[in-house]
């Protein structure tokens, strides 16, 4: 079994910054494709921001500039710093990573319980 555990929401100020972690464990082979989503009250969830295994990344407009995403393959860890937050970045972030946990295995995606963030003054 694979877990997703994220951490680093919270409230801040607009104009603040925050970075997420998330952090995964069990029996892992290999991480391809991981991402944060957002979704906030009464909307769809949405993909914020993507990287893969060759470490190329991308971004949704909106966040374009004020996020970066990355990773740290040692420690199956996937970071988001957002910096110059607005008040419509509020939001729960979730994680997710496509993961095969045996090299003969089949890939599956993995979801983190989510973390809230908040930007108000």
């Amino acid at each position: 079994q694979v877990q997703l555990v994220e951490s680093g929401g919270g409230l801040v100020q607009p104009g603040g910054s925050l970075t997420l972690s998330c952090v995964a464990s069990g029996t892992i082979f290999s991480i391809n494709t991981m991402a944060w989503y957002r979704q906030a009250p009464g909307k769809q969830r949405e993909l914020v921001a993507s990287t893969d295994s060759i470490d190329s990344k991308n971004y949704a407009d909106s966040v374009k500039g004020r996020f970066s995403i990355s990773r740290d393959g040692a420690k199956n860890a996937l970071y988001l710093q957002m910096n110059s937050l607005k008040p419509e970045d509020t939001a729960v972030y979730y994680c997710n990573q496509n993961i095969r946990s045996t090299a003969w295995g089949a890939v599956n995606y993995y979801w983190g319980q989510g973390t809230q963030v908040t930007v108000s003054s």
